[in-house]
């Protein structure tokens, strides 16, 4: 699924969405990571929209070991990618001009 070599946005975002049903597919895994963003399972769809919400998925997955390392199991994607695609997803730091 993803290129070692090379990890673009597109490869982080496929990532992000087998995280999310990763996540889906175990209810103790969605209720804390809905309990933890205040989201309710309704409002996931819409969540998923915005942006840096699946950089949210990637660095919530990342925090708990136990579910990195079954994700990366599951998708055949190696750990260190994984907490990689986040950080694709969260994009260099933005630069503002403050009036």
């Amino acid at each position: 699924m993803v290129s070692k070599a090379n990890l673009d946005r597109a490869d982080a975002e496929k990532v992000a969405i087998h995280a999310l049903s990763f996540l889906a597919a175990d209810p103790d895994r969605l209720g804390r990571f809905l309990a933890l963003t205040g989201l309710g399972p309704e409002d996931i769809r819409t969540a998923a929209r915005a942006p840096g919400f699946l950089a949210g998925v990637l660095e919530h997955i990342a925090e708990d070991e136990s579910a990195l390392l079954a994700l990366a199991q599951e998708t055949g994607v190696p750990a260190e990618y994984i907490a990689r695609a986040g950080i694709v997803l969260s994009g260099p730091p933005v630069e503002r001009d403050i009036p």
